[in-house]
Protein backbone atom coordinates (compact mmCIF):
# COMPACT_ATOMS: atom_id res chain seq x y z
CA UNK A 1 0.00 0.00 0.00
CA UNK A 2 1.34 3.47 -0.92
CA UNK A 3 2.15 6.24 1.77
CA UNK A 4 -1.18 8.16 0.23
CA UNK A 5 -3.33 5.10 0.60
CA UNK A 6 -2.11 4.60 4.38
CA UNK A 7 -2.75 8.10 4.85
CA UNK A 8 -6.21 7.90 3.85
CA UNK A 9 -6.99 4.85 5.98
CA UNK A 10 -5.81 6.42 9.13
CA UNK A 11 -7.97 9.70 8.35
CA UNK A 12 -11.29 7.56 8.03
CA UNK A 13 -10.14 5.48 10.93
CA UNK A 14 -10.27 8.53 12.88
CA UNK A 15 -13.60 9.82 11.68
CA UNK A 16 -14.98 6.20 12.13
CA UNK A 17 -14.13 5.20 15.73
CA UNK A 18 -15.81 8.09 17.27
CA UNK A 19 -18.81 6.99 15.37
CA UNK A 20 -18.64 3.66 16.49
CA UNK A 21 -17.74 4.55 20.35
CA UNK A 22 -21.32 6.95 20.28
CA UNK A 23 -23.21 3.93 18.54
CA UNK A 24 -21.87 1.31 21.25
CA UNK A 25 -22.14 3.54 24.31
CA UNK A 26 -25.96 4.66 23.10
CA UNK A 27 -26.61 0.94 22.24
CA UNK A 28 -25.78 0.58 26.02
CA UNK A 29 -27.91 2.97 27.45
CA UNK A 30 -31.34 2.20 25.41
CA UNK A 31 -33.81 0.52 27.80
CA UNK A 32 -34.85 -2.74 26.06
CA UNK A 33 -38.06 -3.71 25.85
CA UNK A 34 -37.69 -5.98 28.65
CA UNK A 35 -36.11 -3.69 31.02
CA UNK A 36 -39.27 -1.38 30.46
CA UNK A 37 -42.16 -4.10 30.91
CA UNK A 38 -40.21 -4.87 34.28
CA UNK A 39 -40.31 -1.26 35.33
CA UNK A 40 -43.93 -0.94 34.65
CA UNK A 41 -44.56 -3.72 36.28
CA UNK A 42 -42.79 -2.27 39.34
CA UNK A 43 -44.84 0.54 39.10
CA UNK A 44 -47.82 -1.46 38.92
CA UNK A 45 -46.90 -3.75 42.08
CA UNK A 46 -46.11 -0.92 44.62
CA UNK A 47 -47.59 -0.75 47.37
CA UNK A 48 -50.49 1.57 47.39
CA UNK A 49 -52.51 3.29 50.65
CA UNK A 50 -55.97 2.43 50.09
CA UNK A 51 -58.68 4.88 50.38
CA UNK A 52 -61.46 3.26 53.21
CA UNK A 53 -60.80 1.03 55.53
CA UNK A 54 -63.65 -1.29 57.01
CA UNK A 55 -62.44 -4.19 59.53
CA UNK A 56 -64.18 -6.73 61.33
CA UNK A 57 -61.22 -7.92 63.72
CA UNK A 58 -59.23 -6.88 66.62
CA UNK A 59 -56.31 -5.53 64.95
CA UNK A 60 -55.38 -4.02 62.17
CA UNK A 61 -53.16 -5.83 59.33
CA UNK A 62 -50.75 -4.10 57.05
CA UNK A 63 -53.21 -5.67 54.45
CA UNK A 64 -56.11 -4.04 55.52
CA UNK A 65 -54.31 -0.74 54.77
CA UNK A 66 -52.35 -1.21 51.61
CA UNK A 67 -52.36 -2.80 48.50
CA UNK A 68 -49.86 -5.21 46.97
CA UNK A 69 -47.54 -6.14 50.13
CA UNK A 70 -47.45 -9.75 49.20
CA UNK A 71 -47.40 -12.02 52.15
CA UNK A 72 -46.91 -9.12 54.78
CA UNK A 73 -50.09 -8.16 54.48
CA UNK A 74 -50.64 -10.96 57.22
CA UNK A 75 -48.48 -8.51 59.64
CA UNK A 76 -50.28 -7.13 62.56
CA UNK A 77 -49.70 -3.61 62.82
CA UNK A 78 -52.30 -2.01 65.36
CA UNK A 79 -54.93 -2.55 67.49
CA UNK A 80 -58.68 -2.00 66.01
CA UNK A 81 -61.08 0.53 66.99
CA UNK A 82 -63.71 -0.62 69.39
CA UNK A 83 -66.86 -1.89 67.75
CA UNK A 84 -68.82 1.00 65.84
CA UNK A 85 -65.76 3.34 65.99
CA UNK A 86 -63.15 4.87 63.87
CA UNK A 87 -59.71 5.70 64.24
CA UNK A 88 -57.22 8.04 62.26
CA UNK A 89 -53.66 7.20 61.25
CA UNK A 90 -51.86 10.06 59.84
CA UNK A 91 -49.25 10.09 57.40
CA UNK A 92 -46.16 10.11 59.52
CA UNK A 93 -47.34 6.85 61.18
CA UNK A 94 -48.63 5.41 58.00
CA UNK A 95 -44.55 6.55 56.82
CA UNK A 96 -43.47 4.71 60.12
CA UNK A 97 -44.57 1.09 59.26
CA UNK A 98 -44.22 1.47 55.60
CA UNK A 99 -40.03 1.34 56.92
CA UNK A 100 -40.67 -0.90 59.34
CA UNK A 101 -41.84 -3.28 56.92
CA UNK A 102 -39.55 -2.33 53.76
CA UNK A 103 -41.92 -0.76 51.64
CA UNK A 104 -41.87 1.20 49.11
CA UNK A 105 -44.27 3.77 49.97
CA UNK A 106 -44.02 7.53 51.45
CA UNK A 107 -46.83 9.84 51.65
CA UNK A 108 -47.83 12.43 49.23
CA UNK A 109 -48.27 15.00 51.37
CA UNK A 110 -48.00 15.31 55.26
CA UNK A 111 -52.37 15.43 55.21
CA UNK A 112 -52.28 12.14 54.04
CA UNK A 113 -54.19 9.72 55.98
CA UNK A 114 -56.73 6.39 56.19
CA UNK A 115 -59.53 5.91 58.23
CA UNK A 116 -60.29 2.81 60.01
CA UNK A 117 -63.92 1.72 60.51
CA UNK A 118 -65.02 -1.19 62.92
CA UNK A 119 -67.84 -3.17 61.57
CA UNK A 120 -70.62 -3.49 64.99
CA UNK A 121 -74.08 -4.72 65.28
CA UNK A 122 -76.28 -2.03 67.32
CA UNK A 123 -78.04 -3.94 70.30
CA UNK A 124 -81.14 -1.21 71.29
CA UNK A 125 -81.93 0.13 74.52
CA UNK A 126 -85.37 -1.07 74.17
CA UNK A 127 -84.10 -4.99 73.70
CA UNK A 128 -81.60 -4.48 76.94
CA UNK A 129 -84.95 -3.84 78.88
CA UNK A 130 -87.35 -6.39 78.04
CA UNK A 131 -84.62 -9.07 78.88
CA UNK A 132 -84.58 -7.10 82.66
CA UNK A 133 -88.78 -7.42 82.33
CA UNK A 134 -88.60 -10.88 81.76
CA UNK A 135 -86.58 -11.49 84.51
CA UNK A 136 -88.15 -9.63 86.72
CA UNK A 137 -91.36 -11.55 85.43
CA UNK A 138 -89.75 -14.55 87.10
CA UNK A 139 -89.53 -12.76 89.73
CA UNK A 140 -93.13 -12.36 90.79
CA UNK A 141 -92.57 -8.50 89.31
CA UNK A 142 -96.15 -7.15 87.24
CA UNK A 143 -95.39 -8.00 83.20
CA UNK A 144 -97.31 -4.62 82.76
CA UNK A 145 -95.23 -2.52 84.55
CA UNK A 146 -92.96 0.03 82.77
CA UNK A 147 -88.84 -0.02 83.41
CA UNK A 148 -87.15 2.93 84.29
CA UNK A 149 -83.35 2.47 84.27
CA UNK A 150 -81.01 4.74 87.14
CA UNK A 151 -78.22 3.95 84.78
CA UNK A 152 -77.47 6.31 81.21
CA UNK A 153 -77.67 3.55 78.49
CA UNK A 154 -78.40 4.66 74.93
CA UNK A 155 -77.68 1.51 72.78
CA UNK A 156 -74.11 -0.72 72.56
CA UNK A 157 -72.44 -1.67 69.30
CA UNK A 158 -70.78 -5.65 69.46
CA UNK A 159 -68.66 -7.17 66.85
CA UNK A 160 -70.57 -7.87 63.57
CA UNK A 161 -69.62 -11.40 63.70
CA UNK A 162 -70.99 -12.02 67.41
CA UNK A 163 -74.14 -13.55 68.02
CA UNK A 164 -76.26 -10.17 69.00
CA UNK A 165 -78.30 -11.94 72.62
CA UNK A 166 -78.78 -10.69 75.39
CA UNK A 167 -77.86 -12.22 79.03
CA UNK A 168 -78.89 -11.50 82.49
CA UNK A 169 -75.76 -12.96 84.82
CA UNK A 170 -77.50 -11.51 88.12
CA UNK A 171 -80.43 -9.63 89.11
CA UNK A 172 -81.77 -8.62 92.50
CA UNK A 173 -85.53 -7.16 93.03
CA UNK A 174 -87.08 -5.86 95.91
CA UNK A 175 -91.09 -5.73 95.07
CA UNK A 176 -92.15 -3.35 98.15
CA UNK A 177 -89.62 -0.41 96.40
CA UNK A 178 -89.49 -1.90 93.18
CA UNK A 179 -86.03 -1.25 92.53
CA UNK A 180 -83.81 -3.58 91.27
CA UNK A 181 -80.17 -4.39 90.23
CA UNK A 182 -78.91 -6.37 87.27
CA UNK A 183 -75.60 -7.78 85.29
CA UNK A 184 -76.40 -8.05 82.09
CA UNK A 185 -73.76 -9.26 79.38
CA UNK A 186 -73.22 -8.71 75.42
CA UNK A 187 -72.90 -11.13 73.97
CA UNK A 188 -74.65 -13.48 75.98
CA UNK A 189 -72.24 -15.42 77.69
CA UNK A 190 -69.73 -14.25 75.98
CA UNK A 191 -66.58 -13.40 78.68
CA UNK A 192 -64.85 -10.86 76.13
CA UNK A 193 -68.33 -9.10 75.64
CA UNK A 194 -69.78 -6.06 77.57
CA UNK A 195 -70.65 -5.96 81.04
CA UNK A 196 -73.27 -3.87 82.08
CA UNK A 197 -74.27 -2.99 85.77
CA UNK A 198 -77.86 -1.29 85.64
CA UNK A 199 -80.34 -0.23 88.34
CA UNK A 200 -83.98 0.76 87.82
CA UNK A 201 -87.20 1.27 89.18
CA UNK A 202 -90.66 -0.15 88.17
CA UNK A 203 -94.18 1.68 87.46
CA UNK A 204 -97.51 0.25 87.65
CA UNK A 205 -99.01 1.96 84.38
CA UNK A 206 -102.83 2.42 83.72
CA UNK A 207 -104.72 2.81 80.37
CA UNK A 208 -105.43 6.45 78.86
CA UNK A 209 -107.82 7.30 76.28
CA UNK A 210 -106.07 10.09 73.77
CA UNK A 211 -106.79 11.55 70.75
CA UNK A 212 -105.60 9.31 67.67
CA UNK A 213 -105.65 12.08 65.22
CA UNK A 214 -105.05 15.77 65.73
CA UNK A 215 -109.04 16.94 66.98
CA UNK A 216 -108.92 20.60 66.09
CA UNK A 217 -110.51 23.59 68.52
CA UNK A 218 -114.71 23.09 69.01
CA UNK A 219 -114.63 19.97 67.39
CA UNK A 220 -116.82 17.32 69.22
CA UNK A 221 -115.06 14.18 69.73
CA UNK A 222 -116.51 10.93 68.39
CA UNK A 223 -115.91 7.33 69.83
CA UNK A 224 -113.47 6.65 66.70
CA UNK A 225 -111.67 9.84 67.70
CA UNK A 226 -109.82 7.88 70.55
CA UNK A 227 -107.28 5.03 71.37
CA UNK A 228 -106.28 3.78 74.47
CA UNK A 229 -102.37 3.82 75.62
CA UNK A 230 -100.56 3.10 78.56
CA UNK A 231 -99.64 5.95 81.18
CA UNK A 232 -97.57 5.69 84.08
CA UNK A 233 -99.48 5.67 87.57
CA UNK A 234 -97.22 8.50 89.21
CA UNK A 235 -97.79 10.76 86.17
CA UNK A 236 -101.49 9.94 86.21
CA UNK A 237 -102.71 13.84 87.61
CA UNK A 238 -106.00 14.29 89.82
CA UNK A 239 -107.74 15.88 86.24
CA UNK A 240 -105.86 13.44 83.69
CA UNK A 241 -109.27 11.73 81.77
CA UNK A 242 -109.08 8.15 82.40
CA UNK A 243 -112.72 7.03 81.16
CA UNK A 244 -114.07 6.54 77.92
CA UNK A 245 -117.62 8.28 78.41
CA UNK A 246 -115.38 11.04 79.83
CA UNK A 247 -114.30 11.96 76.57
CA UNK A 248 -116.29 10.90 73.79
CA UNK A 249 -119.50 13.44 72.53
CA UNK A 250 -117.11 16.16 74.83
CA UNK A 251 -115.99 19.31 72.77
CA UNK A 252 -112.50 20.35 72.42
CA UNK A 253 -111.28 23.54 74.03
CA UNK A 254 -108.07 23.79 72.05
CA UNK A 255 -106.11 21.79 69.51
CA UNK A 256 -105.79 18.14 70.95
CA UNK A 257 -102.65 16.08 69.29
CA UNK A 258 -102.06 12.48 69.07
CA UNK A 259 -101.29 10.53 71.93
CA UNK A 260 -101.65 13.43 74.19
CA UNK A 261 -102.75 12.92 77.09
CA UNK A 262 -106.15 15.01 77.92
CA UNK A 263 -107.03 16.88 81.04
CA UNK A 264 -110.25 18.00 82.01
CA UNK A 265 -109.33 21.33 81.58
CA UNK A 266 -108.53 20.54 77.91
CA UNK A 267 -112.68 19.30 76.86
CA UNK A 268 -116.15 20.84 78.09
CA UNK A 269 -119.53 19.86 76.74
CA UNK A 270 -119.99 21.00 73.24
CA UNK A 271 -121.60 24.87 72.86
CA UNK A 272 -125.15 24.79 71.46
CA UNK A 273 -125.40 28.85 72.16
CA UNK A 274 -123.34 30.93 71.91
CA UNK A 275 -122.41 34.50 73.06
CA UNK A 276 -124.61 37.53 71.36
CA UNK A 277 -126.54 35.22 69.25
CA UNK A 278 -130.07 34.89 68.37
CA UNK A 279 -132.07 31.74 69.90
CA UNK A 280 -135.48 30.67 69.86
CA UNK A 281 -137.54 30.48 73.50
CA UNK A 282 -139.94 28.17 73.61
CA UNK A 283 -142.35 28.05 77.16
CA UNK A 284 -144.82 24.95 77.37
CA UNK A 285 -147.39 24.46 79.69
CA UNK A 286 -149.71 21.66 78.86
CA UNK A 287 -151.37 21.94 75.66
CA UNK A 288 -150.24 25.21 74.95
CA UNK A 289 -146.90 26.70 73.82
CA UNK A 290 -145.52 29.84 73.31
CA UNK A 291 -142.34 30.64 71.09
CA UNK A 292 -140.52 33.86 70.62
CA UNK A 293 -136.65 35.29 69.99
CA UNK A 294 -133.92 36.24 72.31
CA UNK A 295 -130.72 37.47 72.38
CA UNK A 296 -128.42 34.80 74.05
CA UNK A 297 -125.99 36.91 77.07
CA UNK A 298 -123.68 33.62 77.69
CA UNK A 299 -122.81 30.88 75.91
CA UNK A 300 -123.79 27.58 76.75
CA UNK A 301 -124.22 23.52 76.60
CA UNK A 302 -126.80 20.73 76.77
CA UNK A 303 -128.26 21.69 79.85
CA UNK A 304 -127.05 25.29 81.12
CA UNK A 305 -128.54 28.57 81.88
CA UNK A 306 -127.75 30.89 80.07
CA UNK A 307 -129.46 34.42 80.42
CA UNK A 308 -131.58 35.88 77.47
CA UNK A 309 -132.80 39.13 77.27
CA UNK A 310 -135.97 40.05 75.60
CA UNK A 311 -135.37 41.82 71.94
CA UNK A 312 -138.63 44.11 72.67
CA UNK A 313 -138.32 44.75 76.22
CA UNK A 314 -135.13 44.43 76.88
CA UNK A 315 -135.87 42.41 80.01
CA UNK A 316 -133.28 39.79 81.06
CA UNK A 317 -134.10 36.77 81.88
CA UNK A 318 -132.99 32.70 82.24
CA UNK A 319 -133.10 29.88 80.33
CA UNK A 320 -132.21 26.29 79.73
CA UNK A 321 -130.41 24.93 77.04
CA UNK A 322 -132.06 22.41 74.93
CA UNK A 323 -130.46 22.11 71.65
CA UNK A 324 -128.60 24.38 69.23
CA UNK A 325 -129.95 27.79 69.39
CA UNK A 326 -132.89 27.14 71.38
CA UNK A 327 -133.54 27.49 75.35
CA UNK A 328 -136.93 26.69 77.33
CA UNK A 329 -137.65 28.88 80.08
CA UNK A 330 -140.33 28.50 83.42
CA UNK A 331 -144.19 29.60 83.04
CA UNK A 332 -142.77 32.59 85.55
CA UNK A 333 -141.48 34.23 82.44
CA UNK A 334 -145.16 33.88 80.25
CA UNK A 335 -145.32 38.00 80.45
CA UNK A 336 -141.73 38.24 78.60
CA UNK A 337 -142.45 35.90 75.95
CA UNK A 338 -146.09 37.29 75.26
CA UNK A 339 -144.59 40.57 74.64
CA UNK A 340 -142.25 39.15 72.26
CA UNK A 341 -144.91 38.11 70.11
Amino acid sequence: MTARNLFIAAAMAAVLMPLASFTAAGAATKTSPADAAEQDAEKITAPLLRDAVIVDNKVIYLGDLFINVGDKGNAAVAYAPAPGERAVFDARWLYRVARAYRLNWRPLSSRQQVVVERVSQIIEKAEIVDTIMAALYEKGADPTSEVELTTHLSRVHIAGSAQPTVGIDDITYDARSQRFAAIVSIPKGDPAGHKLRLTGRLYGVVKVPVASRTVARNEVISKRDVKWINLRADRVMPDTVTKLEDLVGMSSRRGLRPDEIVRQSDIERPILVERGSLITITLHHGPMALSAQGKALERGALGDVVQIVNRRSNTVFEGEVTGPSRAKVEITTIRELAQNR
